[in-house]
């Protein structure tokens, strides 16, 4: 699978799905049967990816701990031969009551020098999205040891240490990466943000029969697969968008976005450049002219790659900016806008920043990226696009759409110049849906890493666009 995470899934934090588990509560359930149908669920999953093998659960003293009991209490009862390793006793009702069905042994928690007894399979039922501090180290370093010591390694809901909230560690202790994560009940943004987010591994979801989570006051979810329309045979080149980039003394980064534009399904790119001609010759190149921003036929414009941060930069900036095209602001260009500025644009806007860019944008702000990405979307009135692995893409509406997690083999030059040309494609496509371009010229750019797999450069990028086409549903 592409997508390492459930597809179209709304990401609650920590307290909206507590707060959704209480309205089950209210409407007739208990906590000892969410508990049951959570551990029923890691069962069936360990279960199956277990094959056979012995299974070694690692309980905590909360209601994560509780799951984990009930997960051993079903897998004992389909012959799958299971151990539990307790932390300490249940702190709460329904773990106790969880801890008292299990009619099996309960083994002291392993120690951190490695477990006595190893198992090939090792669930982690310790912490989960309760937890409010750093672990102590040598409970981090215990669990590390029996992953370390396993050839398939479980999490029940987060891996133990993890921020639900945050994707962080409350500046605690890492422990190994998990092949595997079985989210409770609802996504949380730990699954899909980093560091957490790399070491959840495969993320399966385990429904909890929680109301309407998409009514639950939530405006974060995962990304679906975009749908690319074929061109009609009936349609010119302006029919599939007209696409031009402003080109500044680097101008080998918008000959990038101008030829990922191209391959992303533009019918006419026109770059704006002092430079010579050369090959692709389907690109139209033109000297800058802030007058040729006014032709209508001009669906989208990237602006930023190779532009640089000196007065003739400010003026091309100022002339995109002053225009009504929808405009793709990327690189140079993030360090030269101003957010209150864009507010006041009626055309869409979409920007690309890296962190970095992102820091040098809106500051160092507090929370999550999630919360980070919503709140400079609100303040400049533009589509965010907050690049990362954790990719998070934010509508000045308040919704967030997180990206399947990207290649690390993206961090090489060009890749960010590659991405504002494929946006800037499926903006000029969908001139009214600027957040869906946003997200679809984002899948394809992942989509095409993923071809190419590993060493590779920018150019090779853009030339795969056309490739993750091939691979849409």
């Amino acid at each position: 699978m592409f997508s390492r995470v459930p597809e179209g899934a709304p990401v609650l934090t920590a307290a909206a799905t507590r707060a959704a588990e209480d309205r089950a509560i209210a409407a007739g359930s208990s906590v000892a049967e969410l508990m049951e149908r959570a551990g029923t669920g890691v069962a069936g999953w360990v279960h199956r990816l277990a094959a056979g093998s012995e299974v070694l659960i690692l309980c905590g003293p909360g209601n994560n701990g509780g799951d984990g009991y009930v997960a051993a209490r079903v897998l004992a009862s389909q012959g799958v031969p299971v151990r539990v390793a307790a932390l300490g006793e249940p702190k709460t009702e329904a773990a106790a009551a969880a801890r008292a069905a299990w009619s099996g042994a309960v083994e002291a928690f392993p120690r951190a020098e490695g477990p006595d007894h190893p198992a090939p399979v090792v669930v982690d039922a310790v912490f989960g999205t309760g937890l409010s501090r750093a672990i102590d180290l040598p409970v981090a370093r215990a669990i590390e040891a029996a992953i370390y010591a396993a050839r398939l390694s479980i999490a029940v809901d987060l891996p133990s240490g993890a921020e639900a909230d945050t994707g962080g560690d409350f500046g605690g202790h890492w422990i190994a990466p998990f092949n595997a994560t079985l989210a409770l009940g609802a996504l949380k943004p730990a699954h899909v943000l980093d560091p957490v987010a790399e070491l959840c591994g495969a993320v399966r979801l385990i429904d909890l029969g929680l109301d309407d989570l998409s009514e639950a006051g939530n405006s974060a979810w995962t990304f679906e697969q975009p749908f690319f329309a074929t061109p009609r045979s009936w349609w010119h080149k302006y029919d599939r968008g007209m696409v031009a980039v402003i080109s500044g003394p680097m101008h080998g980064a918008a000959e990038l976005a101008a030829r990922a534009a191209y391959r992303a399904g533009a019918g006419y790119v026109l770059l704006l450049t002092g430079g010579l001609p050369h090959p692709p010759h389907a690109i139209v190149r033109q000297r800058w002219n802030a007058a040729t921003l006014g032709d209508k036929r001009i669906g989208a414009v990237v602006i930023g790659p190779g532009l640089g941060r000196d007065d003739r930069a400010r003026e091309k900036l100022d002339a995109a900016l002053s225009s009504d095209r929808r405009l793709v602001i990327d690189g140079d260009a993030l360090h030269l806008i101003d957010p209150d500025r864009l507010r006041a644009r009626t055309a869409p806007s979409v920007l690309t920043p890296h962190g970095g860019e992102f820091i040098a944008l809106f500051g160092k702000g507090a929370g999550s990226k999630i919360e980070q990405t919503r709140d400079a979307a609100a303040r400049c009135g533009a589509i965010v696009v907050h690049k990362g692995a954790d990719t998070v893409i934010a509508d000045p509406d308040g919704s967030v759409w997180i990206a399947p997690r990207g290649s690390g083999w993206l961090s090489v030059a060009g890749t960010g110049d590659v991405l504002a040309g494929a946006i800037a494609a499926m903006l000029a496509q969908w001139p009214g849906e600027p957040l869906r371009a946003a997200c679809a010229g984002v899948w394809l750019h992942g989509r095409a890493a993923r071809i190419l797999d590993r060493c590779f450069l920018a150019d090779e990028l853009a030339d795969a666009l056309p490739h993750a086409y091939e691979r849409a549903r």
